[in-house]
């Protein structure tokens, strides 16, 4: 898939955003679009290919701590064309047999293997009339360069004061993990936690009253280094202090809190965001490089994702349930001192460090209690 063009159709989704806790991936969603665009013909075509962009690029497949998955099931007899059967390898391809609680069985046993069981079951339902369902499965997993010690925070003002959560604290010496840049909602301060090996985390904290449709895409689109930079001291959260010391190193602290984020999201309230508006009516030939008359009857993500003391997880399932089309009949068959306090609902960005790839996004609104 195409970083650049994952990344804008994850900023896109973001800006979308109520000021809900969620976690999303566009780089979930991005495999399978570009999947469709390339079977695809007509205004579906078109649409997909405007969203998906360049549908080559980033590899994963030697990432020590992001594994993506990709599967494909068929109805049994459904007529495939030889293109499909050719392109497609025979290991990521399986069969619908018709009988919906054996294949919803089978779907959810993938969801869960491929993502070690934070996902146990695939987010759309087979049925007796599904003739595909397309899925890939995102997991991430790292450990951070310098874990956080685990403390007790108790905000005295905003949304979580006089709570008592689970808080992380740590004091380093490398104040460029911490920058603030200018973004249309005012500044926003961006903290990357480095993972062990190829992720970062960056927690991105906006001005008060600020939600993820506003800070999320400022701190996705700050990834390429073109957004303005701001003294560190006109960050949300950020204060500074001179104090006597026995060295002149400067030092940043960080406290902030853990958190496990849940979402599920419906990608067909929106279709028009994911080039789908075309591909779900019923009565076109979308697809005509996999099958006749298909369309996309369900599109849905669901993701779940984790930060505390020692690291960040995360995993994503995204899946789209096609059916044969209405026009024919269906088949029969199936030092300065530096200190940042998150203390309030903020943002996440998990990004794949090599390719500056963003895997996993989310605001948090209810952090993990003490």
């Amino acid at each position: 898939m195409s970083t650049r063009a994952a990344n804008a159709l994850t900023a896109r989704w973001t800006a979308t955003l109520d000021d809900e806790a969620t976690v999303l991936s566009g780089a979930g969603v991005h495999p399978l679009l570009a999947l469709l665009a390339r079977y695809a013909d007509g205004p579906a075509r078109a649409e997909l290919s405007a969203v998906v962009g360049d549908p080559t690029g980033v590899d994963l497949s030697d990432s020590p701590s992001t594994r993506m998955a990709l599967g494909f099931w068929s109805r049994r007899g459904l007529l495939l064309s030889e293109r499909w059967r050719t392109e497609v390898p025979a290991a990521l391809r399986g069969e619908l047999t018709g009988d919906e609680a054996v294949d919803q069985a089978a779907l959810d046993a993938w969801a869960a293997t491929q993502t070690d069981g934070r996902i146990t079951a695939m987010p759309v339902r087979a049925s007796s009339g599904t003739a595909m369902v397309l899925a890939s499965a995102l997991s991430v997993l790292t450990t951070w360069k310098q874990p956080f010690d685990n403390t007790r925070c108790r905000p005295t003002d905003g949304p979580w004061a006089g709570r008592d959560l689970a808080g992380l604290r740590r004091r380093g010496r490398d104040l460029n993990a911490l920058r603030v840049v200018d973004a249309a909602a005012g500044p926003v301060s961006l903290l990357t936690v480095e993972g062990a090996e190829d992720v970062d985390v960056v927690l991105a904290l906006g001005p008060a009253g600020h939600g993820p449709a506003e800070v999320l895409p400022a701190a996705i689109g700050a990834l390429d280094g073109d957004a303005p930079a701001l003294p560190l001291t006109a960050g949300p959260g950020v204060t500074e202090q001179i104090v006597d010391a026995s060295d002149a190193t400067p030092e940043l602290t960080v406290s902030t809190v853990a958190f496990t984020v849940d979402a599920a999201h419906d990608l067909l309230r929106q279709p028009g965001l994911f080039g789908l508006t075309a591909a779900t009516d019923a009565s076109g030939d979308h697809f005509p490089g996999i099958t006749e008359r298909l369309y996309v009857a369900q599109a849905v993500q669901n993701a779940t994702a984790t930060f505390n003391a020692t690291g960040f997880s995360a995993a994503v399932v995204t899946a789209f349930a096609m059916r044969a089309g209405a026009m024919r009949p269906p088949v029969t068959v199936r030092k300065r001192l530096v200190s940042l306090t998150v203390d309030r609902p903020f943002g996440f960005v998990a990004v794949h460090r090599p390719t500056n790839l963003v895997l996993v996004t989310g605001w948090v609104t209810h952090p993990a209690a003490a």
